[in-house]
This record gives C-alpha cells, structure tokens and sequence, in this order.
C-alpha cells in the first residue's frame, strides 16, 4: 500500500505517516510505503491519488491546502468534492502568529493596536498563496485594518527567516518551526489560532481573544482514497487507522510535536472539507481576495 504525501520528508505529513507506517502495516498485514510527492500546493500529490485505481491501495494524506486549492487555484485537474473518498481526519494543530521583536507589543491585540497608533507598511509572511499561513495572516490583516503586504517564501523555514531579519513583521506558522525562536527570544509570540490556548504556551492568548471573535483555525492532515473505492474498504480502512494513531505511544509522539488526535469518521471528513472551503470562500469573496 502506498500513502502519497503532498510534503517534503520532515514535514508534517511525513512525521504522521512514519508514526503510522509500522503500526499499518502491523494491522493490515501488508507494507506501507511513503512516497513524498510535493509541489504544486499539494495539487501533483491530489492527482496521483485521484488518477489511481480505487482499490484502496493508493491513498493521500493532504493538509489544510486541500480544501482551499479549489478557492485559490483555477483549472485544478481534478475535483476536490468528486474524485476523493473520504477516509478519516488523523489529527490537527492551530498556527502561532509570531512576530518580530522590533514591534511593540506582546500580544497580537497590544500589536495591532500600535501598528496602527503608528501607521506604517506592515509585511507579513507564508509559506505561499493558498495556504493556511495565508489565510490566516490576511484575515488579522484584513479585519484589523493593518492592511499589511503579503509576501510568500517556498516553505515555513524561509517565511521564518524573512522575519528574524525583519523583512516581515509577523507570521503564522506551525509551533514546531517557530518555537525554538519564541525560547531564544529572538521572535515572540502574539497569538494562537486554536479555540482554546495551548499548553505547550498558556500565557499566550487565542485570536479570538485578540478582538477576533469567533476565529478559529487549524492545519490538518486526513486520509482519502480515489472515488470509487469500495465502502467496506473504507471502512476497513478507517477502523485500521484510527486505531494505529490512538496507540497510547503514537499518541503521544505526535502531541510531543503539537498535534491533536482526531480519528473522525469518513463522513465527519467530508462535511468538515466542505464547510472549510464554505468558511474560506466566504472570507475571499468578502475581501475580494487574490492568490497571485
């Protein structure tokens, strides 16, 4: 059985499925292989799985891009809704909004509220277009007012890295890459994108409590396979991977690097693809949104 990912190895796709890999194929009795498939914002990875036969021996661990590639790519090769099947969200994991320490203020509300005492440009950066850290840096941008410059790097480590020389003033980024930086001092954190804070910084406040209410948003990684794969696979499918990623030891790798375990049912899936591509086509259209 082959898991197609959209990421480089390190990613975070690639820590789930190498977590998972043994265990699967423990269960299933057959190998797993990892095949690292990135580019295109998950678009090559998406349409190998979509184009592979639907046996249920070709499957995609996509992130958050998958439900926002239909709002910000034109001509996708295949249909998001259509051409999947899904099989279960694995886990997921909030973005922390960093910043650079030449700012004032060390909440993302105290930010705001002197970015525009003292008008001035404001950059801020992704990882590129269509992706969570986009999205969600516009929405700050865009519902606050700062009205800040989008400026997007191939990858989370580069976005970072325009920040620590002050090229940018603020991201959104997964924990992982930024928070060797928060314990050196060297950018601080302003927010967290999760309903609630996180443990691993309590002290830090949600983005709901920094004047956006309501926000809430998560990058995550789900498991689907080709349209037409056979139910009764599917749910084989799924009864063997929520039971892997509820292992008492996977569990905890994959909350020691920031994630939270899901484990939803395929139906649970769909309807969470669907109403994050409802959310995010709503904020586009109201802030008349471009991806280039």
């Amino acid at each position: 059985m082959t898991l197609v990912l959209p990421s480089a190895p390190g990613d975070p796709t690639d820590l789930i499925a190498r977590v998972l890999q043994p265990r699967m194929s423990e269960r299933l009795g057959q190998p797993f292989v990892i095949e690292n498939r990135p580019g295109g914002s998950g678009v090559i990875a998406s349409l190998a799985v979509a184009k592979a036969a639907p046996d249920g021996h070709t499957l995609l661990l996509p992130l958050s891009a998958h439900s926002i590639n239909p709002i910000a790519l034109k001509n996708l090769p295949y249909d998001t809704f259509r051409d999947f099947a899904a099989v279960t969200q694995l886990a997921r994991f909030p973005l922390f909004v960093g910043a650079s320490t030449s700012v004032k203020g060390s909440t993302l509300r105290e930010f705001i509220d002197a970015a525009k005492a003292r008008p001035g440009k404001l950059n801020f950066s992704s990882p590129g277009p269509g992706t969570l850290s986009f999205l969600v840096g516009e929405e700050i941008s865009r519902r606050s007012g700062l009205n800040a410059v989008h400026l997007a790097f191939k990858g989370g480590a580069p976005a970072i890295q325009a920040l620590l020389a002050d090229q940018v003033q603020y991201c959104a980024i997964t924990l992982n890459l930024l928070g060797p930086h928060f314990a050196s001092g060297k950018l601080k954190p302003l927010a967290v994108t999760s309903a609630e804070r996180s443990s691993r910084l309590p002290n830090v406040p949600t983005v709901a409590e920094s004047g956006f209410q309501g926000f809430e948003a998560y990058n995550w990684i789900g498991v689907f396979a080709p349209a037409g794969t056979p139910q009764a696979t599917i749910a084989k499918l799924h009864d063997a991977f929520v039971a892997a990623i509820r292992e008492p030891d996977a569990r905890q790798k994959l909350v020691a690097v920031g994630m939270e375990v899901v484990g939803s049912t395929p139906a649970e899936l769909d309807r969470f693809v669907r109403g994050e591509f409802e959310h995010w086509s709503n904020f586009v259209r109201e802030f008349d949104l471009r991806f280039d």
